[in-house]
């Protein structure tokens, strides 16, 4: 089962099974189910909530090069719920195309995690680049991320063509790779065991590197009041670190950044830069006409933080990534929802499932509230 089969719902599929606590002294026995820490989900611990929009489109992202008068124009956009995960290898093929040929300075259009990216490669290409945004991190659409490597919720299988496909394994393998050199704490990028309902691969399991580690559990090896359990290794990053590491590196190799809002494709070619990527994601949408761009709004809720846990959790209930900023509770993927707005009824489900999930774990480690 992967997050796209589960986000959306509420309802929490448990086992009814009740077995006796049991403790943990940092040695696990294979005889006893596995013991995590639980999450503490409840309304009083929340730090803050937040709903942000991804750029889905049926078709997959968009990376594509074409002639803006008497400019190169290469788009890149369109990621759904991938966007963190995709960001370096869709910058990469961004890149291929737009670079080759060219000299002089370069514009992208955005400041979100795809902007960003792509600013970087453009650098280390030995160019000089400007980033041009309406918004800058915090105030992005990828500061709201959750920030799992995990490609999900950006395409729709009967939609995409072959190309795209290939276009597709070749960003996410380059991602991939990317981000493991990216893992320490100036970047807030590490890994974690992840633990899925009902035992399906992640989708990424087509992937031939993703997951290292991909296997069913059993019932003695969690703690989850679920059946059929699923774990693997992958990275999670902590968005708000990120951009801000990301921002300073592209600044610290001369790049600049300017707050400017484009209405229209002429206002990019009025631009003194030759080649301009644009990285705009849902804005894409209106600047471009692209209508088959369609919001996709994901509410959050965060929690303080709880250093001991160390995992991270997806299915029926919705999904748990631990970070140092904040334990990151989600489970929506609404579509055509614009607002922004955090719903709190919407809210309270979230907090409520993930509850009724960790509550019920059929053991509890020693010296831990439940």
């Amino acid at each position: 089962m992967n997050r796209r089969d589960f986000i959306g719902t509420s309802a929490l599929g448990l086992a009814g099974v009740a077995l006796p606590g049991c403790t943990t002294t940092g040695v696990r026995s294979a005889a006893s189910p596995g013991c995590l820490p639980p999450v503490l989900a409840d309304e009083s611990r929340i730090i803050h909530t937040m709903a942000g929009l991804r750029p889905y489109r049926a078709a997959g992202f968009v990376v594509r090069r074409e002639a803006l008068g008497d400019k190169a124009l290469v788009h890149n956009y369109g990621h759904g719920g991938a966007g963190i995960t995709l960001s370096w290898g869709s910058a990469r093929l961004a890149v291929d195309l737009g670079l080759p040929g060219h000299q002089g300075p370069v514009a992208v259009i955005g400041a979100g995690v795809m902007g960003l990216s792509t600013a970087r490669l453009v650098q280390e290409a030995g160019l000089p680049v400007t980033v041009y945004s309406a918004a800058l991190p915090p105030n992005t659409t990828s500061n709201v991320a959750g920030g799992q490597w995990h490609p999900f919720g950006h395409f729709r299988e009967d939609s995409v063509t072959p190309e795209w496909r290939r276009q597709f394994l070749a960003a996410a393998d380059y991602s991939w790779r990317r981000f493991q050199i990216m893992v320490g704490a100036d970047y807030g990028v590490e890994w974690l065991p992840t633990y899925t309902q009902n035992g399906g691969r992640p989708e990424a399991a087509l992937l031939p590197t993703f997951p290292p580690i991909n296997r069913v559990l059993t019932p003695q090896e969690h703690p989850f009041p679920v059946e059929h359990v699923s774990r693997y290794d992958t990275l999670y990053v902590e968005t708000g670190r990120y951009l801000r590491q990301m921002m300073r590196d592209i600044q610290i190799a001369g790049g600049s950044f300017a707050v400017h809002q484009f209405a229209t494709p002429a206002d990019l070619a009025a631009l003194s830069e030759r080649l301009v990527f644009n990285c705009t994601g849902l804005g894409a949408r209106a600047l471009f006409g692209d209508d088959t761009l369609r919001p996709a709004r994901g509410q959050l809720a965060i929690l303080l933080p709880q250093p001991e846990v160390r995992y991270a959790f997806t299915g029926r209930a919705g999904y748990m990534f631990p970070r140092a900023d904040g334990i990151i509770l989600g489970g929506t993927f609404e579509l055509d929802q614009w607002s922004t707005e955090p719903e709190p009824a919407t809210i309270e489900r979230i907090i409520r499932s993930h509850r009724q999930l960790f509550s019920s774990f059929r053991c509890t480690p020693a010296g831990t509230a439940a």
